[in-house]
This record gives C-alpha cells, structure tokens and sequence, in this order.
C-alpha cells in the first residue's frame, strides 16, 4: 500500500474564488489542440464582465482556434499566503474580437505590439488548493 503525501492533496476553489484569482492574473497558459495534439502556449489575459476572458497572444494556433469556435481553456497557478499552490481553469468557446471592442490602454498596447485579441466565455471554471 502506498501512503498519499498530505502535500497532493487537494480541495475544490468556489466559482467566485476562481473568478478572484482571475481578475488579478495578467499571464497564464491557452490550452488547445495544435494538429490534433494538446498544447499550452503563453498569452495575457484579462477578466471582463467577470464571466469573460480577453486573450491577448502572437501566436496563430490561439487566432486560428478563434476563427473556427473551438473549445479552449485558460489555466494560471499561484501559491497564496499560506504558501499552498492553487490552480483554476476558464473552459468556452474561442471568438476573435475587434480590438475596437475594447478601449483601455492595455489592449492599445497590446494591439500595437502585433497581437491577437480572443475572448472566450467562462462557460466551465474549476480551480483547487493544496488542503
């Protein structure tokens, strides 16, 4: 019998915790499939209208996932005050957005720098903490 180190386990994140964690990230990893194949790639990312994410990326898989409405997610992780790590995912369907959409400077800048922007609703959220 093998014994379960304390340290993998975990309890569930509330929506609203997920959504908390969220709204204070800037970077996290798109997951998708690249050729058939699962991929993670870098982007930022912001939360609006508390139930929406803006993906901001470089990167044509994130644009092309967009353009044909394909399922992806949005992870980030952290480690809080108590020094247990955390993780939450935003799981819906990709859309590619003008970034006339979006008037703050951040997304300007983000334009400027040859992004895309790709809003994916929070369809599914789960997120967990080391107990």
């Amino acid at each position: 019998m093998t014994a379960v180190s304390p340290s993998l386990w975990s309890e569930p994140l509330t929506r609203d915790e997920c959504q908390r964690r969220l709204e204070v990230a800037s970077v996290a990893r798109v997951l998708l499939s690249l050729r058939g194949l699962p991929a993670a790639l870098p982007a930022r990312i912001e939360l609006v209208e508390s139930d929406h994410i803006v993906i901001s990326s470089r990167e044509n898989a994130v644009l092309l996932a967009s353009r044909r409405a394909d399922v992806i997610s949005v992870q980030i992780d952290g480690i809080d005050s108590r020094a247990r790590t955390w993780s939450v995912t935003g799981t819906g369907i990709a859309a590619a957005v003008p970034l006339e959409d979006f008037e703050t400077p951040r997304f300007k800048r983000i334009a400027e720098c040859g992004a895309t922007l790709v809003i994916v609703p929070l369809t599914v959220v789960t997120g967990q903490r080391e107990h």
